[in-house]
């Protein structure tokens, strides 16, 4: 009966260490106090000088945990790092994280991960255009080697659904999280360049892409002419790009989607009965229910691969190991 008593102590304490090192609201409550301040000030100072800096923070943050999980390997710089692959040459924002991870410091010295920063920041960012508000659990630390190799695990504007399901399966993310989580494309821009081959020689014979609108192709080659300039940057959201709203699933619907990646879930039984549910026609409806799902999806992403307790580290400045 000891040994019985003694084994179910052990297995509690195991849990409770367990429980310590994952992630937690709340987890600078004792260390830091002010870190969601001070992390919301630097986004609304940066938004209220540039307010396409929001799509920005949050795209940082996914393709963050896309490629080795939510800690902060995005932010490294120098040579073979993810910052300088290809697929990553359009991020901004890294000032942003650098003037709140400053401030942190002076609080805060050593406290504060560039990787919690990251997720509070893209939570920051989806409230000021509009879009819902969730507690983000931190806790995590920041990873030691960056991976420029592994980018490649980033969801791209040729894939089709079934390459974009297994990415987000790999990360142990559902259908449903998919959609949702693509539903961030409702703000923010894109290059021509990764618009252009559908507009004009898609099948090769000269035809654009048939699940394109007429009426949106025509305002697309205008906007990325075929010999235009390719690192020109148009809305994802033809309509509201400013706006995390449910416009970008009517796009979607409607055959006005800019990347193909975006229209194909169209195109798949399971994703478009997705898009059809965000979609619909009862605007103030659909509205909440995105507005209920993303945060789910987001708590979900931002767990992916974290590091916690004892692993990785703290750095001092987010763009260089300590």
């Amino acid at each position: 009966m000891a040994s019985f008593v003694y084994s179910v102590m052990i297995l509690f304490a195991m849990a409770h260490v367990i429980q310590s090192q994952g992630l937690q609201k709340g987890f600078y409550s004792g260390t830091c106090s002010k870190v969601e301040n001070i992390v919301k000030s630097s986004v609304q100072k940066a938004f209220n000088k540039d307010s396409t800096v929001a799509p920005g923070l949050l795209r940082l943050h996914f393709h963050d945990c896309f490629v080795q999980g939510c800690e902060a390997s995005v932010l490294i710089s120098g040579a073979s790092t993810e910052r300088t692959a290809f697929a990553n040459a359009n991020l901004r924002g890294f000032e942003v994280i650098d003037d709140a991870k400053s401030q942190l410091e002076a609080a805060c010295p050593g406290v504060v991960s560039c990787s919690d920063i990251l997720a509070l920041a893209a939570r920051d960012a989806v409230v000021l255009t509009g879009g819902p508000s969730w507690s983000v659990e931190l806790g995590r630390r920041d990873g030691r080697v960056p991976s420029a190799s592994d980018v490649s695990n980033l969801p791209a504007p040729t894939d089709s659904v079934a390459v974009q399901r297994q990415k987000f399966s790999d990360k142990g993310l559902t259908d449903q999280d998919l959609v949702t989580l693509i539903g961030a494309h409702t703000i923010g821009r894109t290059a021509c360049q990764f618009v252009q081959y559908r507009l004009f020689n898609f099948t090769a014979t000269g035809n654009a892409d048939p699940s394109i609108s007429p009426s949106f192709l025509s305002q697309l080659q205008s906007l990325c002419p075929q010999n235009g300039d390719s690192s020109k940057r148009i809305p994802l959201d033809k309509d509201t790009e400013n706006k995390f709203d449910v416009s970008y699933f009517k796009n979607v619907r409607d055959g006005n989607a800019v990347l193909e990646s975006d229209q194909r879930l169209w195109g798949d039984s399971n994703t478009k009965s997705i898009v059809q549910n965000y979609a619909g026609t009862i605007r103030g409806l659909l509205g909440l229910r995105f507005d209920f799902e993303f945060p789910k999806s987001m708590v979900k992403m931002g767990a992916i691969g974290v590091q916690t307790g004892s692993q990785g580290q703290i750095r001092k400045i987010c763009s260089q190991f300590n």
